[in-house]
């Protein structure tokens, strides 16, 4: 029986934490660290729940299903869960998350060096996903590209940055912004959505376990314990990268004054540092972090739609990588602006379908428990989405005033509601077939 040696494992654990960093995971926790000041750490234990704790179980969740994201979906049915696994694919992929990742890494790490330019984020974006296409069109070489070479590198960098943080602070801890002051722990926890890593273990399950298979191995059993422990060396190394991170931008106050966003943080600093090197390790790291994630993205994507759709993988590579690079070229404003809304809408039922999948032998039948929570929990994921969109009016005022609203998880009393009473339910109708007779 085929087994993984140590350093393929090891190497395994790296490029699961290199897909998962990319140019979001290095922004976000700068700016929460700036404006949470003595509350730093309440901040950021909200933010490891939902930015390393969902995706490491989700990462467990789909390796137990063998990977792919429609097997974790079976108890919602065929159509749901291919109209749920496809959106997922989409938002994180070719519409939302791959383009990003070039327009981020542009922005932050060579907009400072070349200035603002339509042409400039032309050329740069085109370079970039040409290489995202010929590393995304081998598959099969992904654990050695990634988690041999490319990993290394961003870990390495990755490494110097948080070990400065500690070792070089730019200066004391400074007062924090009423939200921080109010609720740290739940701001934080909010925050740490933004990193979009729970949809994306959804989408990376199956890269990972197609590059246990590429090493021969065949064993569910074995392909589910590599799995498990890749998710976990990801989520040691996110949680290492995020509170290196928050202590980066809780002793920025003086030299990032007036930063509105993570990216400024992490400039101010990174300059105030390293001097005249400063841009240039600010836009290798960054670029670097983008480019992993938008090849280990693209490379789910082709995968998954290789099999719902009359497309070869490599077609699909190219289609991609062409429709990633269009709309990257509208700028990162437009793309977070319009992203937002859907992520809020269906980051609910998929938390609620990864939480569920670990409750699966409590119940009699999934069916009756999985789809009925996953609705609303979408519906009341809905009603959040409307309320930061132009049609906010439309939503009745007492809708806008949910419990845990202001938290942005006003879908989850009404999902625990009804999970109660599915639960009454399930219950009371029994196994099917005892049903049926």
């Amino acid at each position: 029986m085929k087994v993984l040696k140590g350093q393929d494992i090891l190497a395994l654990g790296f490029m699961t934490f290199a897909l998962f960093v990319g140019a979001g995971n290095i922004i976000f926790p700068p700016i929460v660290g700036l404006q949470s000041g003595p509350h730093v750490w309440m901040a950021a234990l909200g933010f490891l729940i939902t930015a390393v704790g969902l995706p490491v179980i989700t990462v467990v969740a789909l390796a137990k299903v063998g990977g792919a994201m429609d097997s974790l979906s079976s108890p919602i049915g065929k159509v749901a869960g291919g109209l749920l696994a496809a959106v997922s694919y989409l938002a994180v992929g070719p519409l939302f998350a791959t383009p990003r990742t070039a327009t981020v890494s542009f922005e932050v790490g060579l907009a400072p060096l070349t200035g603002e330019s339509p042409l400039a984020l032309a050329l740069y974006s085109t370079a970039y996903f040409l290489l995202v296409f010929f590393i995304s069109l081998y598959p099969g070489r992904l654990l050695d590209t990634v988690g041999r070479f490319l990993a290394p590198l961003k870990i390495i960098a990755l490494a110097v940055l948080g070990i400065a943080a500690f070792a070089l602070p730019a200066g004391d801890i400074g007062q924090a912004t009423p939200e921080y002051v109010a609720a740290p722990f739940s701001q934080g926890f909010i925050n740490g959505y933004l990193t979009m890593d729970t949809l994306g273990a959804l989408v990376f399950g199956i890269v990972i376990v197609n590059a246990i298979r590429s090493r021969g191995v065949e064993s569910p059993q074995l392909i589910t314990r590599y799995a498990v422990i890749a998710g976990l060396v990801a989520g040691v190394g996110l949680a290492l990268v995020y509170v290196s991170l928050f202590r980066l931008g809780s002793g920025s106050h003086e030299v990032a004054v007036g930063a509105t966003n993570g990216a400024a943080v992490l400039h101010a600093y990174v300059q105030h540092t390293f001097g005249s090197l400063g841009s240039g390790f600010l836009a290798v790291l960054i670029s670097l972090a983008c480019l992993v994630t938008a090849v280990g993205l693209t490379c789910a994507c082709a995968e998954y739609f290789s099999r719902v759709l009359p497309l070869s993988y490599k077609t699909l590579v190219v289609i991609l990588a062409g429709f990633s690079l269009v709309v990257s070229n509208l700028g990162l404003t437009k793309l977070i602006a319009f992203s937002i809304p859907v992520l809020t809408a269906i980051y609910p039922p998929c938390i609620v379908l990864v939480a569920l999948s670990f409750c699966k032998d409590f119940w009699q039948d999934q069916r009756r428990i999985v789809g009925p929570v996953m609705l609303v929990s979408f519906i009341f994921g809905l009603i959040d989405a409307i309320k930061g969109t132009a049609f906010a009016g439309l939503i009745p005022s007492q809708l806008s005033h949910l419990p845990l609203s202001e938290q942005g998880l006003a879908w989850l009393v009404p999902s625990v509601i009804v999970l109660a009473l599915a639960v009454v339910c399930d219950r009371l109708l029994g196994k099917p077939s005892e049903a049926l007779a």
